[in-house]
């Protein structure tokens, strides 16, 4: 009678965790699919219905190829004769993206994880599936909204430097009249002299491709368009971003030093997105000086390492402030009265996505240093 109480109790205790998987199962957020050593699916849980558009009914008793498209699909059964054969694992164990097939035809992207039991009758694999659909669709929208971000971050740069940006071009183009005036005049003349009108003519010239090339750089640097890595000479990215930050600060008597080392190596880089870094800092910079006296900023480029470029931004002026010494990467913190507080928190993410690193100090001989690595392109030495 012991026994029998005994044996009664075991079965209800197996019972009882034979429900728990199944109710485990059920509603388990992650399909799950359960075949056999041949590939026929034994068991299928509701989520594994949803995503696939299949009933249960439909699929039991089906080879789990019916859930891939092609090649896979082909491929699939001699996948599992070489595991029966070998007992090499190339997917057990290991969590892996693959292709699924729903009933309609359409297929979607899933992180699968497949686990093994093995029964008197048998093994048994178990899939599970996580649909990574979402979450693709989620990362593509953010790096959309991330573009869109630092092409504000453009616009509104551009926009602080509007009555500078207007004063540039104003002198090559009212240059440009004066010329043409002149040639004018002296081809009313009765008897012209060609030798001091094409000298005129030329000079006009000169200043419209001044005022051309101003027009090139400014289009260049706010135009929308998709991140785009090449390789480029971290000197010229950032002489031409120096060139831009200085456009209606000549009245301002700043003096840019360069130390620029030739010998370096092409960055692998969005020339547009590190240029916007560089103008960010260097605009800071040129706002932050207040008073009388020299206003100088330092840029150098060196190899940090044999795998690294460093480039270096330091001013004679104020420093940062209190308050934003600690982190003056902080979304939406400015001291600029029209400013959106977002440079150099775009900055540190653009650095950040090009394998890089961003950081400012406050100079031990006073003023403001910005710092930044990136990594040397493919010329490098290893």
């Amino acid at each position: 009678m012991a026994d029998s109480g005994n044996s009664a109790a075991a079965f209800a205790a197996a019972r009882e965790r034979e429900e728990r998987l199944r109710s485990i199962t059920r509603t388990a957020p992650d399909a799950i699919v359960i075949i056999d050593e041949s590939g026929t699916i034994d068991t299928v849980n509701p989520a594994a219905e949803r995503l696939f558009g299949y009933s249960s009914a439909e699929l039991v008793g089906q080879n789990v190829k019916i859930l891939m498209p092609s090649p896979h699909r082909e491929a699939h059964d001699a996948h599992l004769e070489r595991y029966r054969e070998t007992g090499e694992k190339r997917v057990i164990g290991i969590g892996r993206v693959v292709v699924g097939r729903r009933k309609d035809g359409t297929t979607f992207p899933a992180r699968l994880a497949i686990g093994e039991i093995t029964l008197e009758q048998g093994r048994l694999f178990t899939g599970f599936l996580h649909d990574v659909t979402e979450r693709e669709n989620i990362q593509r929208r953010a790096g959309i909204l991330q573009q869109e971000l630092m092409h504000a971050s453009r616009l509104s740069a551009m926009g602080e430097m509007a009555s500078g940006i207007a004063h540039e071009l104003n002198q090559p183009l009212t240059a440009v009249m004066n010329y043409t005036r002149a040639a004018r005049r002296r081809l009313d003349r009765t008897e012209p002299d060609p030798a001091p009108i094409a000298d005129l003519v030329d000079k006009a010239g000169q200043q419209a491709e001044r005022a051309a090339e101003i027009i090139k750089r400014l289009r260049g640097f706010i135009k929308k368009d998709e991140s785009e890595h090449r390789l480029e000479p971290i000197n010229a990215v950032v002489e031409e971003a120096a060139a831009l930050a200085l456009i209606g600060a000549s009245d301002r008597d700043i003096e840019l030093i360069f130390s620029l080392d030739d010998s370096l190596p092409p960055v692998l880089i969005d020339r547009i997105e590190v240029q916007q870094v560089v103008l960010n800092i260097l605009r800071n910079a040129i706002e932050a000086f207040e008073g009388p006296g020299e206003r100088k900023i330092r840029i150098a480029t060196r190899a940090a390492s044999p795998r690294q470029i460093q480039v270096d931004i330091k001013d004679n002026g104020p420093g940062l402030a209190p308050g934003v010494e600690d982190n003056p990467f902080r979304p939406f913190q400015t001291t600029k009265e029209d400013g959106l507080g977002i440079g150099l928190a775009i900055s540190r993410t653009i650095i950040d996505a090009h394998g890089g690193r961003l950081w400012a100090e406050n100079a031990p001989e006073g003023g403001a240093a910005f710092h930044f690595l990136l990594p040397a392109g493919d010329g490098a030495d290893e």
